[in-house]
């Protein structure tokens, strides 16, 4: 989708995109093969050696190259190139104030998911997290990433999709729990758990150090993170269709991920809403 891309150059918003690509202008090449008519001519020299810089930059994997030109609501133009370069993340704290700790947070990549527990392997994410050219997440921008990187005392430098303002432009608004019900992802045994039940499993195991507090609140974490793969494709399709090239990317975006299993198993005994 990058080549079709030309909201990342100056002078030109979404208005000034779709007339591009009604004049025929299709993609980069397209571009250098005619000059677009209704581009202003006070933008066009920075216009054209931006775009030389973005097939560059697309040959050499350089996500954040283009991150850092896009708004956040269309950065989800990353996700077709970049997919098998990327990894969804969702974390969890003991709380919202300033002294709150990380408590744990999952990587899942599509394949595998890796847990990282506070105590145990925080450690091991920085260099895990590095493999990776864009991160997905929600809310992250905001919240995730600025929290991993104080705690943690690391940089991400990677590119980011934050499908929040992406699924806003889509109309869906609210928390990652609402916009999963709206899209029709179910929650199965962890329907009505919450952040706040998270906070209270994770001062619990802390309290008590059964782990049965620490596997609840990881099949919790594990949902949050893996269904972002969900919501992402979801959220790529919609986009796409909106677009000339949606049959150029159907059979990518045919069939929605399978769910993995949660390898994590919840115990409602320690929900704190359970009742006998």
């Amino acid at each position: 989708m990058l080549r079709h891309t030309f909201r990342h150059l100056p002078g030109i918003g979404p208005a000034a995109e779709r007339r591009l690509w009604r004049q025929g202008i299709l993609s980069w090449d397209d571009w250098r093969d005619g000059r677009p008519r209704s581009l202003a001519a006070v933008y066009r020299p920075q216009a054209e050696e931006l775009l030389a810089r973005s097939r560059l930059a697309l040959s050499a994997g350089e996500a954040r190259f283009f991150a850092k030109l896009l708004k956040p609501p269309e950065c989800w133009r990353l996700f077709p190139d970049f997919r098998q370069q990327s990894a969804y993340l969702d974390i969890e704290t003991s709380g919202l104030g300033a002294d709150a700790e990380l408590s744990l947070l999952t990587l899942y990549d599509g394949y595998v998911a890796t847990r990282y527990v506070n105590g145990e392997n925080l450690a091991d994410f920085a260099p895990d997290v590095a493999r990776y050219a864009v991160l997905i997440s929600f809310n992250g921008r905001r919240f995730d990433i600025p929290f991993l990187e104080r705690a943690l005392h690391i940089r991400l430098p990677q590119a980011q999709i934050d499908l929040c303002p992406v699924l806003r432009s889509l109309g869906y608004r609210g928390g990652l729990k609402k916009v999963e019900e709206a899209l029709g992802i179910a929650r199965g045994d962890l329907r009505g758990v919450d952040g706040l039940a998270a906070v209270y499993l994770w001062r619990r195991y802390r309290e008590s150090g059964d782990r049965r507090f620490l596997e609840t609140l990881s099949a919790y974490n594990f949902a949050d993170t893996v269904n972002l793969e969900r919501l992402m494709f979801i959220a790529c399709r919609m986009k796409l269709a909106a677009t000339p090239f949606a049959d150029e990317f159907a059979e990518a975006f045919a069939t929605p991920p399978p769910a993995p299993e949660n390898p994590w198993r919840v115990w409602p005994e320690c929900l704190p809403y359970y009742e006998k």
